[in-house]
């Protein structure tokens, strides 16, 4: 059964403001787990405790490509002390963006990430969608260059959905490869621009979605709002957990 998780992001003046208080009030709304992007200078063994004592789980961490390829062993080692498996590659810069290279690079990554009993996995934007590599989307080109074995899906649901594509057939196309997607919801400004919005109050079409993930067998379905147009990210974490009970409670398979 799926479990619902917060990528931290979503709060990050908070979490940089009150660590311990703002995981606190994240459980305390029905997350099960977390993703971090940064720790904020703590100590693997406090983050530990602090998760142990809120009843979190470390579904996964967001670490700079650059972070991976310097420091990959120290990186392993402070997420296996924290609970954690899953290393995700979070973004891109566009001077990175040397696709041969990255593609390289994340093969032996994954292989190292492997051999020390973790996992890498790679989150997209909407340029992977837009951009390609030999005529395929590069969303598309790197699985076909890094195996599974190396390489797992952390999908974005809504900038899969931005760049123009169907997030449902891509869920289909990944599955038993893509433990994690972010389920997101997204408005558009006058420009024709996302802005990321509360589940439910948006576009994208969030059911259809979260059931096919759940029918994908994804573990975790990660809530993410890169930014809050009220101003009050706790509230808006709020109301996406308000939608994903509602969805549970219409007998979706969700463990919340």
């Amino acid at each position: 059964m799926a479990k619902v998780g917060l990528q931290l992001y979503t709060v990050r003046e908070e979490m940089e403001q009150d660590f311990r208080g703002t995981l606190e009030k994240v459980a305390e709304l029905g997350y099960k787990g977390v993703e971090f992007h940064t720790f904020f200078g703590r100590g693997a063994d406090e983050v530990k405790s602090i998760l142990d004592e809120l009843g979190l789980e470390a579904l996964g961490t967001h670490t700079a490509y650059r972070q991976l390829l310097d420091h990959l062993d120290e990186e392993i080692a402070y997420n296996k002390r924290i609970g954690n498996d899953t290393l995700i590659v979070p973004y891109l810069t566009e001077e990175e963006r040397v696709w041969d290279e990255v593609f390289a690079n994340l093969k032996e990554l994954g292989r190292r990430t492997r051999e020390q009993g973790a996992v890498l996995c790679y989150h997209n934007h909407d340029f992977e969608m837009t951009e390609e590599v030999n005529g395929k989307p590069v969303f598309d080109a790197m699985y076909e260059a890094v195996s599974a074995d190396d390489l797992q899906v952390e999908m974005d649901t809504c900038w899969v959905h931005y760049g123009g594509y169907d997030p449902v057939e891509y869920i289909n196309r990944y599955r038993g490869r893509l433990p994690i997607i972010h389920l997101k919801d997204m408005t558009r400004d006058a420009d024709g621009k996302a802005i990321t919005a509360e589940l439910g109050v948006g576009e994208v079409n969030l059911t259809a979605i979260a059931d096919a993930a759940i029918g994908a067998g994804v573990e975790w379905i990660v809530v993410e709002q890169d930014y809050c147009a009220g101003g009050k990210p706790l509230e808006s974490i709020a109301t996406s957990m308000e939608w994903i009970k509602k969805y549970a409670a219409e007998g979706a398979e969700l463990n919340v």
